[in-house]
């Protein structure tokens, strides 16, 4: 009796040690669908682990005209969701004997169709050995997201035994931690998933944990993705609005940035760097232009890692965003109907855009487009459209004229001159393509109550992942102006090959670039943005690269250069391609110095302003830098956008000064001078 019991105890330990495998159903890939395909799994175990017994590969083989429609989950018996795949294979086909297991060397978001062969997971597969019973019915749900390619899950097999996969334990971050729970929700393009999310931010110094409580925001948000090109890849972006627990719109300030319901959470897999949108944002703000604030952040969704993120504002009209006047539905005529408005040129439709009168010179009979984005296509009336569409054809009517140069009727009446020309200086110094032809912005505000023009700003700068690199489309070696690169995937409106035929307009480029290659573009001042962000991410870019596995690897844009082997390499590679951009620039931009004419350069606001001392504790000084009028007042606002105190300007003075501030709390704030026509924001910080 003793050695059958030995025996059978060696027969069950025996089996217990084999890999056992289960094959699952099948079912139709349909659009804009989820299918969930089971599979039963019966094993002697009643608990699964990371270190003796557990899931250890999933195989996959099915049929998709369009791979980086899907997103591919695992559930397991007890509800746990853990993404296996998502966004893949571009528009290449099918998924042929692929297989995820945690010790292969190659992510599946580096490989291509059909990705036959062994790969490891987007997410973090091993979170299912979590100590639950595997006995009972998993499933393999895919989502498409999109419509016109469908397939089919042909089958699909798990595969349990004593190597199983094991995962990342995110626990703690010198970052701000984003934690996102959709509770098993497929995230969908331009429908929104009411979810939770909290952020975790301890303040500056401070390490965040993932056992803290959500002290930065604990709430609902509606999440969706966003993109076009950056959705494709691996790591997805998002876009959110913070809301209540009806479902309503609510504002809040997110780790120091002024309150606002709607922000985005930019990814970063096309930019190994994680500086090239931070660097450039951050210039043209310190220009004197709205640009999105950001903070860099980990991203934690369904209790997977998701690597770093650039937690960012929507562009929208807003007082600490695009301050320009709010445009009801019934403000048609008159004043009333001449702003605000924000418009840009991206990808369009019939619905929500219109075409342009002109085609730009050199480029005859190519159409642009210009897209309305505030208000939104469905929110802007008829009379608002044909206002903002008659504006911007008498821009052009007056920049393609003969007399398109005259300082009083020619396109200087309706174009903010110095917006257009630091829009151009940032672009150019990033050699950004899609800054002229996609993700374009320009804004105008109502007008005067004398009936004066509030002219059109360009701006705010967008997108620059395809920039600050060496590209295989075009230059190779940092050299190449872009403004002229007009017959695009999305038609540019090449207003800047007319505007530089202006000598005056080339000179006042020219005398600016000069002026600021003295402070913020000149190249140890770039070199140290780069080291910031550098610094910033130093720790959490090691997780990044190690869940998303494409450091080393060709990803995204077409790089001459082979790819950057370490995060180190990464970075030293952009400093040397600003090295020799600004180099390029410095002989090549146009214009002359001669005379240095900066006649078109007053109209940014108080462009001489300064404050210290910043960070402040009990007072601040603002310099203006002009003398100050009877209607120059300066509002200290918080982040929420209250007004604590405004002083009103001694006329013929040049500054102001805040006392008596050490009892206010310590945290972002903002300073806001106005004179009647013109305005500035300048943020601060209390210590």
């Amino acid at each position: 009796m003793k050695n059958l019991y030995l025996a059978a105890l060696t027969l069950i330990s025996s089996y217990g040690l084999h890999a056992q495998t289960f094959t699952g159903g099948t079912g139709p890939i349909l659009d804009f669908q989820t299918i969930d395909v089971p599979a039963t799994i019966s094993v002697p175990q009643t608990s699964i682990n990371t270190t003796t017994f557990g899931l250890e590969t999933v195989c996959i083989n099915l049929t998709h005209t369009y791979l980086a429609d899907l997103t591919i989950q695992l559930v397991a018996p007890d509800g746990t969701v853990k993404l296996l795949a998502g966004g893949i294979g571009g528009g290449d086909d099918n998924l042929v004997n692929t297989c995820l297991n945690t010790t292969a060397t190659a992510n599946i978001a580096t490989g291509t169709a059909p990705f036959t062969g062994t790969y490891t997971p987007m997410g973090q597969m091993g979170a299912v050995n979590n100590g639950q019973n595997p006995n009972g019915t998993w499933y393999l749900r895919v989502t498409d997201g999109y419509g016109a390619d469908e397939g089919t899950v042909q089958d699909w097999s798990l595969t349990f035994g004593s190597s199983p996969a094991d995962y990342f334990q995110f626990a703690e971050s010198d970052l701000p931690i984003v934690v996102i729970n959709t509770g098993g929700q497929a995230i969908q393009s331009d429908i929104k998933a009411t979810v939770d999310m909290g952020i975790i931010y301890n303040g500056p110094g401070n390490r965040n944990h993932m056992v803290d409580p959500f002290n930065e925001y604990n709430g609902k948000i509606g999440l969706e993705y966003r993109g076009n090109y950056s959705l494709s890849l691996p790591q997805k972006p998002y876009s959110f609005e913070l809301r209540d627990n009806l479902g309503n719109d609510i504002d809040s300030s997110l780790i120091g940035m002024p309150a606002e319901s709607d922000w985005n959470l930019l990814a970063n897999y096309n930019d190994k760097s994680f500086a090239r949108n931070f660097v450039p944002f951050n210039l043209f703000d310190s220009m004197g232009h709205y640009a999105v604030r950001s903070r860099f952040v980990d991203v934690v969704i369904d209790g997977d890692y998701q690597g770093v993120y650039m937690l960012s504002e929507k562009i929208k009209r807003d007082t600490f965003r695009i301050d320009i006047a709010k445009l009801d539905s019934t403000e048609i005529l008159g004043l009333d109907a001449t702003g605000g408005y924000i418009i840009k040129i991206d990808y369009y439709d019939a619905t929500n855009s219109w075409l342009s009168n002109y085609s730009p010179i050199g480029f005859p009979g190519l159409d642009i487009h210009y897209v309305y984005y505030y208000p939104k296509p469905s929110d802007i009336v008829p009379a608002q459209q044909t206002y903002i569409q008659t504006y911007i054809n008498e821009l052009e009517t007056a920049l393609y004229s003969v007399g398109y140069d005259d300082p009083t009727f020619g396109y200087r009446r309706f174009m903010h001159i110095e917006s257009f020309i630091d829009y151009f200086i940032i672009n150019e110094l990033t050699r950004n393509v899609d800054g002229f032809k996609k993700s374009r912005f320009f804004w105008k505000d109502k007008d005067y109550s004398d009936g004066t023009y509030k002219k059109l700003h360009a701006g705010p700068v967008w997108d620059f992942d395809w920039s600050q690199k060496d590209m295989w489309s075009g230059s190779e070696d940092g050299s190449q102006f872009m403004y002229g690169e007009v017959d695009q995937d999305v038609n540019a409106c090449g207003w800047y090959i007319r505007l530089l035929q202006d000598t005056v307009f080339a000179n006042e480029v020219r005398c600016r670039y000069d002026d600021l290659r003295r402070n913020i573009l000149s190249l140890p001042y770039i070199l140290a943005k780069i080291d910031s962000v550098a610094n910033v991410v130093n720790e959490s870019q090691a997780w990044h690269y190690q869940t998303w596995g494409n450091m080393g690897v060709a990803t995204g844009t077409g790089e001459v250069q082979p790819p950057a082997q370490s995060y180190a390499e990464e970075v030293q590679r952009l400093k040397d391609w600003y090295t020799r951009r600004i180099a390029w620039l410095d002989i090549n931009m146009p214009g002359t110095l001669n005379g240095c004419s900066m006649a078109g350069l007053d109209e940014l606001a108080f462009s001489k302003a300064e404050v210290y001392p910043n960070p402040f504790s009990g007072s601040i000084i603002v310099e203006l830098g002009e003398m100050l009028t009877e209607e120059t007042t300066v509002t200290l606002l918080d982040a929420q956008g209250r007004s604590i105190k405004t002083l009103v300007a001694a006329p013929q003075s040049n500054f102001v000064q805040f006392n008596q501030l050490e009892a206010i709390g310590s945290g972002m704030y903002f300073l806001k001078i106005t004179d009647g026509k013109r305005s500035r924001l300048m943020k601060v910080s209390k210590v």
